[in-house]
Formats: C-alpha cells, sequence, structure tokens
C-alpha cells in the first residue's frame, strides 16, 4: 500500500511570502517588511469622482438665487474697475479712436501741477474734517452712553445727517457761508462785526467743506464708538470709581484703550472716505465758472482729486488721462491707510 506523500514545513525567512516570476526564483519583497500588511489602493470610482459635482449641483437653486448680484456687481463695478486700468494707458477722447501712449499719462501726472495741488487740498481738506468729526464723535458717544433716558432719540438724531442727501447739505451749508447772504455774515454784521469771505478766501473755503464733512459724519461715527462703549464691562467703571479714579483718568485708562480696535476702524473709515470727497466741493463751486466749470472755486482752493478727475474725464473729454488720475490717487489712499494702520498697531503694542 503506498503512502502519501508528507507535506514539508511551510519556508521561512526573507523568501516567505514573495512572488515567484517565471524561472521559479523568488522576488525580493519590496512591499511589506517583517510583520506589516501590505498597504491596500483602492480604486476611485467614478461616483466618488462625481461626489464634489453632485453637491455643487444640489445647491443650484441658491446659487441662482445670488447669482443677480454678482451679475450686477461685475457689470456695473468690477469691469469698470479693470477697464480703467486699460484706459490709463490709452489717449481717448470717448468718442474716436484709442491710442496707446504707454506710460505717458502717468509721466505727465508726474509734472502735472494742478494735479499735486488738488492732492494738498485734499489732504488739507482731509485732516481738517477727521481729526475734529472723530473726537466729538468720541466724545458725543461718552455723553449718550451715561445717560439713561432718550437714547433712542439720541441714536436717531445722531444718524440722521448721514443719510441725508448730501447735495442738499451742500447747498444748505452753501447758503449759510455765502459770502453776501449768507446766516453766518448776516450774524457777524448783527454783532457789528466784519463778514468773513467764505467762499472766496483759500483758507476758509477748505474750512466750510471741512465742516459740511464733520457735520455729515460725526453722528454716524458716534453710533459705532457707542456700540463699542456698551461692550465694554460695567464692572470696570464701578471698580474705577472706587479706587477714587476720576472721569478723565476713567476715560484714558479704561475707555481708550479698551475702545482702541473700534477707533482703528474708523480711522481706517474716515480716511478712506474722507480723501474721496468729490460731492461736496462740486456743488458748492461746480457751476461757478463758466468757462472753467468744476475747478474748486476762486484759485482752486476747493479742487480735490476726485473732482479733478471728473474735470478731466467729463469736462476736457481726456478719459485716459482721468484713469490716471484716479489709479494714482488710489495708490496714494493705500499708502496713507497704511500709515494710520501702522501708527495705531504701535501705539496699542507700547500701550
Amino acid at each position: 500500500m503506498s503512502s502519501s506523500p508528507v507535506a514539508g514545513p511551510a519556508p521561512t525567512g526573507p523568501t516567505s511570502g514573495t512572488d515567484t516570476g517565471a524561472t521559479g526564483r523568488h522576488a525580493p519583497d519590496r512591499v511589506r517588511g517583517p510583520g506589516r500588511r501590505a498597504p491596500r489602493i483602492r480604486p476611485v470610482s467614478a461616483g466618488a469622482r462625481r461626489g464634489p459635482r453632485r453637491r455643487a449641483a444640489r445647491y443650484w437653486p441658491q446659487y441662482l438665487a445670488i447669482s443677480p448680484y454678482y451679475l450686477i456687481f461685475s457689470v456695473f463695478m468690477l469691469f469698470p474697475v479693470l477697464y480703467t486700468v486699460f484706459l490709463a494707458f490709452q489717449k481717448w477722447d470717448g468718442i474716436g479712436d484709442m491710442h496707446f501712449v504707454g506710460f505717458q499719462q502717468f509721466r505727465f501726472l508726474w509734472d502735472d501741477p494742478v494735479f499735486w495741488l488738488s492732492v494738498r487740498n485734499t489732504l488739507v481738506i482731509w485732516v481738517l474734517s477727521t481729526v475734529p468729526m472723530l473726537f466729538m464723535a468720541l466724545v458725543l458717544a461718552v455723553l449718550v452712553n451715561s445717560t439713561k433716558r432718550l437714547t433712542a432719540f439720541y441714536r436717531v438724531a445722531l444718524f440722521i445727517p448721514s443719510i441725508t442727501s448730501l447735495v442738499a447739505i451742500a447747498i444748505f451749508f452753501g447758503a449759510i457761508f455765502s459770502n453776501n447772504f449768507g446766516l453766518i455774515n448776516a450774524i457777524l454784521r448783527a454783532l457789528h462785526l466784519s463778514a468773513v469771505p467764505w467762499m472766496s478766501n483759500e483758507w476758509t473755503i477748505k474750512l466750510v467743506i471741512s465742516a459740511l464733512m464733520t457735520w455729515q459724519w460725526t453722528g454716524y461715527n458716534a453710533i459705532i464708538y457707542l456700540a463699542g462703549l456698551q461692550a465694554i464691562p460695567s464692572e470696570l467703571y464701578e471698580a474705577a470709581r472706587m479706587d477714587g479714579a476720576g472721569p478723565v483718568r476713567i476715560f484714558r485708562s479704561i475707555t481708550i484703550p479698551l475702545l482702541r480696535p473700534i477707533i482703528l476702524f474708523t480711522v481706517v473709515i474716515s480716511t478712506v472716505t474722507g480723501l474721496q470727497s468729490f460731492t461736496e466741493p462740486q456743488v458748492l463751486f461746480g457751476s461757478e465758472a463758466a468757462t472753467n466749470p468744476n475747478s474748486g472755486g476762486p484759485g482752486q482752493a476747493g479742487l480735490t482729486t476726485l473732482l479733478y478727475f471728473y474735470h478731466q474725464a467729463f469736462d476736457n473729454n481726456d478719459f485716459g488721462y482721468g484713469a490716471a488720475i484716479v489709479w494714482a490717487f488710489f495708490l496714494l489712499i493705500l499708502l496713507i491707510v497704511g500709515i494710520n494702520w501702522r501708527l495705531v498697531q504701535r501705539k496699542e503694542r507700547r500701550s
């Protein structure tokens, strides 16, 4: 009787678990070492690849609902902004053919004395309006925050100037500060004082524009400061009063440090809006000179940079140079905002 063959022991060693080739010899194991399992690679199915697309397709009604905003933004805001970059390197009167001039517009801008006059006027008006505006806004916010009655009335009264038509405000201020029939000069004459040429002197013109901007935006910034003040815990003020701190010390040591982020926000926003002053001088002095409209009044004292851009583009029909003015001034605004940001941040780190 023949016996069945007995299986020998399983092979061990480095050749264990390896594949054999056509020659029958073991190939070295390059996938896994001792005690490790070979990684399993799962094939990516077509359904998994289509997963993000399916999820995006699932929300198409929501995308469709918000698409009008992005379409309007792209057509009326994004495209004009990008188009001005192209236009700044062209010479174009708005009707005829465009002519590429390269950086010639910017070279002329660098040597244009009227442009630098408009920049200087804009910076002076911005300083004369922003500094007192933010100070008065903070004082008004502290006063409203300390009162307990009629707070809703005060908030509405502070916010009304910022939503009033700027054209109407400019016409009203022009009537008040008129040289001959203005209310301010009428009061000065009643007090036997000499009248002030508000609308013809270089510095009084800037003061009138600054007063208009201050009246319009003081309440808006006061509402922002008021929101920040209400977020400060009242326990801090009570503890300071128990330690004997007066109102001035509390304002300097508690209110100002805790409002520093809000102050930084208002400084940046006021810088951007203040440097873009256009409607105020345009309404006050836009039609005063028939031969040279939008020139900023006597001596071009009220000529801001955006008003100069409007004058070049729409009065002189030089759209390429107007685009160059806008982009040069945009870079200047970025520089000034960056300087303000660094100054406020440095003061915060020191404190």
